[in-house]
């Protein structure tokens, strides 16, 4: 991992990525904390007539923020990591530099689609997959042209042994065109029968089929977006921040087909006690309860890669960013099994312990962790050191409150609810109506709401450290080895 001096990198799509996923962010993010204080005051729903309420904004605030903000925050780390393991610069190759900005432009204009269609209301109303046909093959496009960046880019490398990083952009790459193209196999409904509008359509699958393939693709989505390309930038960032090698490159590679593996086959733990054949939601339990080995091989290993170095945590806030996502990921796959066994899923499905696990991995792990990475790219791209290090500082404490704030509400909330879904009084009648549990879980929707909104404040700090180091960072002579120069 060594910089090859007669090399000069050119960041200049990393950049173009590194601003999306800083925008994408603050849109995407903002759009959540709005609709979480909805939920505790519904009032908020008649704000901007129908395209306020929150069934018209959820979609969007998903989208946003995982494919919006997260995969641009993965493309920037791509674009600026790739050329440096690979030992290769784009600006070697005019071919792989138009590539990469037709990557990035396209996926601009899919992003506006997106946006626009949603607002709209227009969605096939699957989870993480609401996009209608036409979007649907333009991302298709998107991916392919990613692809040849990807693989363009190993095709010419100087560096003769792929480190582990790039095995773990590959499998994010080939999983997910294989999980998007199969669950978004649908008909268009006028070019088929005439009627109807003509972005319409519907699954190719029907009943339980359908939720099959939906939800191998659902639980895949966050195995091969929110996890997979998350460990490659962790393995180049944080040994290039701590100026410390991975701890065992051994248990990098073990964990890398563990959960090539493993992870594949636990989507079934999302129909659990539904019309899915029980064989399936049982193997679903059982890979899910698997899946922590390889999930936590891959935390410890981050973990142990700061042995002996752990007082860098004092005076680098990159460090403490990354290793609290790394611990995050930890919590994050150590609850999802859990959550996953079928006694415990019977209490906790539907109820707000569900998204209480996914912003314990998506705002802790994965936010953590392109936040972490951008910090470290911009001193590197813009030639100036970072802004000001007292307000990263300040950054990560509002948003470590924050996530805090809306896990803990949201599991004591979701395990409420269950227990109190699930009463019966001595005749055997349920003890409480839906309405009661709406009630009592008042202060929790608010608590979640506050912490969302101290995240969102840290993204905006976040955003203002970025900008004024391109604009006010003091020149930097040379590239940093490691640790970011910090005003």
């Amino acid at each position: 991992m060594q910089q090859h001096n007669a090399l000069e990198y050119d960041y200049t799509v990393a950049k173009m990525f590194a601003i999306a996923a800083i925008v994408l962010g603050i849109v995407g993010m903002s759009i959540g904390v709005f609709i979480a204080f909805q939920l505790a005051f519904p009032d908020l729903n008649y704000l901007f007539g129908e395209y306020g309420t929150f069934s018209r904004l959820r979609p969007l605030h998903t989208d946003s923020v995982a494919f919006g903000f997260t995969l641009s925050g993965i493309w920037a780390a791509w674009y600026y990591s790739g050329q440096r393991i690979l030992k290769v610069s784009m600006a070697e190759s005019p071919f792989m530099m138009f590539i990469g900005k037709l990557h990035f432009w396209l996926y601009i204009a899919g992003v506006a689609a997106v946006v626009v269609s949603l607002l709209m209301g227009i969605t096939t109303s699957k989870e993480y997959a609401e996009f209608e046909w036409p979007i649907d093959i333009a991302i298709v496009v998107v991916w392919v042209v990613f692809g040849i960046s990807l693989f363009g880019m190993i095709g010419i490398r100087r560096e003769k042994y792929l480190y582990i990083s790039m095995w773990y952009y590959i499998a994010f790459y080939v999983a997910v065109a294989m999980l998007y193209l199969f669950n978004n196999m649908e008909v268009p409904t006028y070019l088929v029968t005439g009627l109807g509008d003509w972005y319409h359509s519907v699954s190719l699958y029907a009943g339980t089929n359908d939720a099959l393939v939906q939800w191998w693709y659902g639980h895949n989505a966050v195995a091969f977006v929110f996890t997979t390309p998350i460990i490659a930038m962790i393995y180049y960032f944080l040994p290039k921040e701590s100026g410390q090698p991975v701890y065992s490159y051994k248990l990098s590679l073990l964990s890398f087909w563990g959960l090539m593996f493993v992870y594949l086959w636990a989507g079934g733990h999302h129909l659990l006690y539904s019309t899915v054949p029980d064989w399936m939601q049982t193997m679903g339990s059982i890979f899910s309860v698997i899946l922590i080995l390889p999930s936590w091989g891959s935390a410890i290993n981050m973990l142990l890669t700061m042995k002996g170095e752990w007082g860098q945590l004092q005076t680098n806030p990159l460090i403490k960013f990354m290793i609290l996502a790394s611990t995050f990921y930890m919590f994050s796959t150590l609850e999802g099994p859990i959550q996953a066994i079928k006694s415990v899923n019977a209490l906790a499905h539907f109820t707000d312990w569900i998204p209480g696990h996914v912003h314990d991995g998506t705002l802790g792990w994965v936010g953590f962790m392109v936040i972490a990475a951008i910090f470290h790219m911009t001193p590197r791209i813009a030639k100036r050191e970072i802004y000001s290090k007292k307000l990263m500082d300040a950054q990560f404490w509002i948003q470590t409150t924050g996530i805090v704030l809306y896990f803990s509400s949201m599991w004591i909330a979701g395990i409420t609810q269950g227990m109190m879904w699930r009463a019966t009084d001595e005749y055997g009648n349920l003890a409480y109506s839906f309405i009661d549990t709406v009630t009592v879980l008042h202060p929790y929707y608010t608590i979640r709401a506050v912490g969302g909104l101290l995240y969102l404040i840290g993204v905006f700090m976040w955003a203002f450290n970025v900008y004024k180091t391109y604009t006010a960072g003091r020149v930097l002579e040379r590239e940093p080895q490691n640790a970011t120069p910090m005003a």
